[in-house]
């Protein structure tokens, strides 16, 4: 059996978050990101669904998400799956689009998946920098230099890509975004939203991707991943986020983050010790 290998770095000078994973084949199940992901694959396969298309991505491919596109994977091969990959925040995003363009505006990409050899060596080099803790100038290089073949062979305005939504369904985002932290019920997010349960879950489903219940997860998921870099316990990550447990927790964290909340705190805890080491 493979050695599972799983490990996170975040960048505090470029704010972008940096993991490798490695031997992974458990399943991730459809959800998406408020972030942009870009993932590059060093080996193995992996069957990939993004915005109702399929892929069978492998060694070379590499994985664009924008946020909000939802998308799940499952082991194609009985091989290892190697694969490098990097977490944008929207606001770091546009000021790397406005260095790269000279336009303050996010950019989208045309395609989730693309094999692009000139892309994958600069993000490899990126990626290769950030882990080693590397503070030389050639990092940010690379990252805008990989971003700018991305833009100018892939991308396209980032509104375009957002699905067309109803006032409704972003009356039930804003109204699950606000309230997290409480048990939800589907009969009050309908109310709030002026939708039937069955008009809803047809409703949002088809404009998000997702139901109701796994938007909220993810929302539940980012918040607590904030709240572990900050040094919070799982326990309390867990009940200030909505979980009615910290099993329930555990087991939603680690399918979608693949690694367990408090593997994900110890990385922000070891850095944190490190730098007051130094």
């Amino acid at each position: 059996m493979n050695k599972v290998e799983k490990t996170v770095v975040a960048d505090d000078e470029l704010q972008i978050e940096a993991y490798r994973l490695k031997g992974v084949v458990q399943p991730f199940p459809n959800h998406f990101h408020e972030h942009y992901v870009f993932g590059l694959i060093e080996e193995g396969e992996r069957c990939l669904f993004c915005r109702k298309s399929e892929y069978v991505v492998k060694a070379g491919d590499i994985m664009i998400f924008q946020p909000e596109d939802n998308h799940a994977c499952t082991k194609n091969m009985e091989t290892c799956f190697d694969y490098r990959g990097l977490n944008i925040t929207k606001d770091v995003m546009i000021q790397l689009a406005e260095e790269v363009t000279g336009k303050r505006v996010l950019p989208g990409f045309s395609e989730n998946v693309i094999v692009d050899e000139e892309a994958a060596g600069y993000m490899r080099a990126f990626h290769d920098m950030i882990m080693k803790g590397s503070k030389e100038f050639e990092k940010e290089e690379n990252l805008l230099l990989f971003l700018s073949v991305l833009i100018q062979k892939y991308g396209q305005p980032f509104e375009t890509n957002l699905p067309e939504c109803g006032s409704e369904i972003e009356k039930a985002c804003a109204f699950m975004e606000e309230h997290y932290k409480e048990r939800i019920l589907l009969e009050e997010i309908c109310e709030w939203a002026s939708l039937s349960k069955s008009t809803l879950l047809r409703a949002f489903t088809k404009t998000k991707g997702v139901t109701p219940y796994r938007y909220l997860v993810n929302i539940r998921i980012n918040k607590a991943k904030q709240l572990l870099a900050q040094g919070v316990m799982p326990i309390d990550a867990a009940l200030q986020t909505g979980f009615s447990d910290q099993s329930h927790f555990t087991n939603y964290f680690s399918s979608f983050i693949g690694l367990s909340p408090a593997v994900y705190r110890d990385i922000f805890i070891k850095k944190e010790q490190a730098g007051t080491i130094k």
